[in-house]
Parts: structure tokens; sequence; C-alpha cells
């Protein structure tokens, strides 16, 4: 009997009962969180865990649960969890859905209102906030996102005639800027290899049957003077491509949409089954929570379970325009060094570069052993979920993504900031700003780089110790799953990564340079085992045929790739390192649950 003791003690804090804290979109704040008396909103609830654990309260002896009924919760400003919202081993934080059969979902949205009909369009008022009108660029109806007016079909483009880095103009056929002349709000997406530009146009000047279109700071400046990428003119498949959008000439298919920013006024037209006024909603954040806390005090120990997060917005290329390096990160500045190029840990590159982290609607920096499970992100105008910095043991399993802008996740550092991009991560960073022991394991990923087609399924940056296995990637515009970054063979921190049994399927759709599983630099210890990989798709604007199931891209090292499954051994490298073991990958490979 003796010997039974000490493990009965040692299991008694996991079996106690957590507190519970209850919430309801038609509950008070002023009530106590009871079953009977649930609080209204998902801060008071967090609030009033933080008051049971500065107190001591004996409910938290089993952990707290912050229960959220079935509904919408709207949210004016982000949902802020901090280093005294952390629970412990023996008493995490849980918020989850109440029941899971009817979720809770945590909304950036605003339902529009106050339809009035003008001929063939349905009129609405923005919403006002900061005292004046919302500018929007997302759209949704109950079946997802609707698209901005534009020159042609979702997904289609023409090809540029010429590109003039030093005049900084785009030139273009003057039959698609016809009856465009006095669009003031006009915005050009510019295809580029495997990124895109949003430009919005500052001018139009028509020579003979040509157009040649000048834009806006500061992305004019960016555009021309970064070489990585540029489109290309008279490449192996022709010259880049573009479409216009964002004017009210250019509403001419149904579910299209247009915002009138002097007024605030959304212009839409209605589809064939919509006879009454629509039920469209518009972002108000474009951040639904934000979990920070610093190097020496990380939020620890709390997870969201069964939660939707929804209706975030993405609205920078209003105000800057989008010019990316790679992978959806943002240019700050960025040139070609065009005398005496090199440096101490590069002595060929030839180029500089900084960049922004994108918008995020889940931002996660400096926390541990927290974790989102079965969850669902969808109807996002930029990145899902960002595991930013500092972050280690978290797990993110069994979550849908879907019907986002930019990529699903990412996780890492991507030497954003005041660092140039290319200096390997320990010139740069502090040790404790490194990710590590990062699980990401059966998630569904379908849809997602809509609007940014150069961000990614799943992308890890600077990271080690990361597994992202049994995952389903799929329907995007650049690469599924890419990890690393910086361009070097030199030790960046990164090793021990395994990219494992994932299916990745219908991908690089827009873009090219791009792989289902794509790498960056030296990663001692690495693997990448057991995956189901499709070809790339045959994206129609590509200006090269460089798509790959597998591309381990500059001086990727460190990796042992076997086993993996796909139609034909299409893989690419560049300046690969001495240390890549090859096994057998390719159309013979047969999984363990498919050997007899």
């Amino acid at each position: 009997m003796k010997r039974l003791l000490l493990p009965t003690l040692l299991l008694l804090p996991l079996m106690l009962a957590a507190g519970e804290i209850r919430v309801s979109p038609r509950g008070d704040d002023r009530g106590d969180g009871s079953p009977r008396h649930p609080l209204r909103t998902p801060a008071a609830a967090l609030h009033l865990a933080r008051e049971w654990r500065r107190t001591a309260d004996p409910r938290t002896e089993g952990g707290i649960e912050i229960r959220l009924e079935a509904g919408i919760y709207r949210l004016e400003e982000p949902l802020f969890i901090r280093p005294e919202d952390s629970g412990t081993a023996a008493s995490p934080t849980v918020i989850r859905s109440a029941d899971p059969a009817h979720r809770a979902v945590l909304s950036g949205g605003i339902e529009l209102a106050e339809w009035t009909k003008e001929g063939d369009l349905w009129i609405a008022e923005a919403p006002r906030t900061q005292q004046r009108p919302l500018l929007v660029r997302q759209l949704w109806g109950a079946e997802g996102p609707r698209p901005r007016a534009a020159l042609f079909d979702e997904g289609v483009l023409d090809r540029l005639i010429d590109f003039d880095p030093v005049a900084q103009t785009i030139t273009i056929p003057r039959a698609a800027v016809e009856g465009l002349e006095q669009a003031t709000q006009l915005e050009m997406l510019v295809h580029q290899r495997w990124a895109i530009a949003l430009l919005r146009v500052r001018a139009i000047r028509c020579e003979g049957d040509r157009a040649i279109v000048s834009f806006l700071e500061p992305e004019s400046s960016l555009e021309f003077a970064h070489p990585w990428p540029q489109p290309v003119i008279g490449g192996e498949k022709g010259n880049s491509s573009y479409t216009l959008t964002n004017a009210r000439e250019l509403l001419d298919r149904a579910g299209e949409w247009w915002q009138d920013y002097a007024t605030g006024r959304i212009c839409y037209v209605p589809t064939a089954s919509e006879t009454t006024a629509p039920r469209l909603t518009v972002p108000r954040t474009n951040r639904l929570v934000t979990i920070e806390g610093t190097a020496a005090r990380p939020v620890r120990h709390l997870r969201f379970e069964g939660i939707d997060f929804e209706h975030a917005g993405w609205d920078r290329p209003l105000h800057k325009g989008h010019v990316t390096l790679q992978g959806g990160f943002p240019l700050r500045d960025a040139y070609k060094l065009h005398e005496k190029p090199g440096f101490a840990w590069d002595p060929n590159l030839e180029n500089q570069a900084w960049v922004e982290r994108p918008d995020a609607a889940v931002s996660v920096r400096h926390a541990e052993r927290i974790g989102f499970e079965g969850c669902r992100f969808r109807d996002l105008g930029a990145t899902g979920l960002d595991l930013a910095a500092g972050v280690r043991d978290a797990v993110v399993a069994a979550n849908e993504f879907s019907r986002i802008g930019g990529s699903a996740m990412l996780v890492g550092s991507f030497g954003e900031g005041a660092s140039e991009v290319h200096i390997p991560y320990p010139l740069t960073s502090d040790e404790a700003d490194f990710c590590e022991r990062i699980v990401i394991r059966r998630n569904r990923v379908h849809d997602v780089t809509r609007e940014d087609w150069g961000a990614v399924g799943i992308g890890a940056g600077y990271v080690r110790d990361t597994e992202i296995a049994d995952n389903e990637v799929s329907h995007v515009n650049y690469s599924g799953i890419a990890v690393g970054w910086g361009w070097t063979s030199r030790d960046t921190g990164m090793r021990n990564n395994r990219i494992v049994r994932n299916r990745v399927y219908d991908y690089a759709r827009q873009l090219y340079d791009a792989g289902g599983i794509y790498t960056l630099s030296n990663q001692p210890g690495s693997v990448i085992e057991g995956n189901d990989l499709s070809l790339p798709c045959d994206a129609p604007y590509a200006t090269n045929d460089r798509g790959f199931c597998i591309y381990l891209d500059a001086m990727t090292d460190g990796y042992t790739i076997r086993g993996n499954r796909c139609p034909e051994e299409r893989f690419g490298t560049n300046n690969p390192g001495p240390a890549i073991v090859w096994g057998t990958n390719g159309p013979a490979v047969a999984f363990p649950h498919e050997r007899q």
C-alpha cells in the first residue's frame, strides 16, 4: 500500500476540478461568471481569472476553464493576454467553447446595415470608428470573401509591356485603362516571380496604344529599387503580368464591391440569390488576440480549444501599398549594391533589404507551453496564427485554416525589424527570441494566400526542434510548407526540424520559384520524410518553370530527404550544402500502411 501512496498524491492536482468562468453573448460583465450569471466578454473573463490567480483563490487549484457559450463575440479591440494570465502545469488556463457542437466565434467584424438600392447596386454606409468612416479591403458573406472590383475575373491577369526602373513606370495596353481616366483609387497588382506587388496608381499617361502608369509612395520607390524579385520582361515564358482593381467603373460582376474612400460608402453587385439586402461583414480590427509576454516573464500554460477566429482585416495596402521580398514579408527598404558588393558574412551578397512582419489575426510573443487545438481560423485578411518570437513548447494541432488572405501560420523570426534581412540571425537578435520545440500537427490548411499570393501555407523562419507533421495543405498560390530563412550556409541556430507525413497538393497556383516543401539555409539534423506531394500547378502567368515538389533553395543544408512520394522526381536545388542526404523519393514510394 505504501508503494501506491506517492503516485496517488502526485496525481491529485490533475484530478481537481477546474474553476469555471462562463461567458455568453447574452451575459453581463457585472455577473459572477457562473452558469446562471455569465459574463458577456472574454476580456472580462480573463480579468476575473487574473484576479483569482492574484488572490490565490482555491478555484485555481485544478486550473481555470473559461467556457464561451455559442455565439459571436464581436471584438472592438484585440483580446490581450499577458504574463499575469499565465497558468501552471497543475493549473493551466483553458479558453474553450462550452459546447463543441455549437462553437464560440471571436470576430473582428461588423455586419453592414441599412442598405439602399441604387440601380443594380446595393449601397451601405461604412461603420464609423475614430470619428471617421471605416476604410476596408475585405468584405465577407456567409460563404466567404467577396472580390473587390477588378479588370479581370478573379485570378486572371494580362501581360506587362514594359517595366522602367529609372522612370518608375509600368507600361500596359491602353485598352486596359479605357474608361478609368477619372478613377482616383485605382490599384495595380503585379505578378513578379515568387511574390506580388500591390501598387496604388498615381497617374496614367497614354501614348498611342500604350498606357504608362506611375505610382504613389512609398511603394513606388520600393518596387523599382529592389532587385529581388522584380517583374520580368522577356522571360523564358514571356513578360510578367498584372491586373487593375479598386474602381467603381470596374464593378461589372456579381459579388464584386468597391468602397468610396471619401465617403466610406460601400457599393456591391448582388449575386442572383441576393434578392433582398445582403448580409455582409467588414473588419473593424486587424488583430483578434495578442498573447504577449517578455523574455523574463513569458505567458505560460494557456490553451485555446474549439474556438473560431474570424473577420480580422488587412488594411496595410490602403496606406503604404504592398511590395514584398518573399513569403508575404513587406519591404521597408531595399536596393541593389552597385559598387563593391559583399559583406563579411556573405561576400557575394549584391542587395540589401529590410522587412516588416505581416499582420496576423492571432499573434504570440514570448510564451511557453501554449496551445491551439480544434480551432478554426477563417475569413481573415492576412496571417491566421503567428508565433512570432520567443515561443517554446507550443502545440498547434487539429485546427482548420481556410479563406485566409495571407499565410495560415508563421513561426519564428524572418529577420524583420531594424536589421538587414540577410544578416545571420545570431548577429542581430537575442537568443531569448528564438522559437523552438513547436509542434504543428494534424491541421488542415486550404484556400489561403488569397490576397497576398506570395504568402505560404505553413511558414517557419528561424526555428529549431520544430515538427510539422500530418498536416494537409492545399489551394495555395505559392509554396505549401516553407522552413528556413537567411540565404546562408552559416550557423543561424536552426536545427533538428522535421517535416514529416504531410500531404501537400494544389500549390503554386499563381507563382513559381516554389515548392510543395521549400527550405532555405543550413539546418543540421533536419528531415523531410514520408510526405505525399502532388506536382505543382501549371501556374498560368509564371515566367519560368521553377516549380518543384521539394525545393532546396539558397544554401539549404543539413537535411535528410527520404520516403517522400510524388508523381515524378521533380526536385530543385539552389547551391545546396554538402550535408544533404537524398534517400528514395518519387512515384515508387509506398507508405507503411500501404505495404503488404
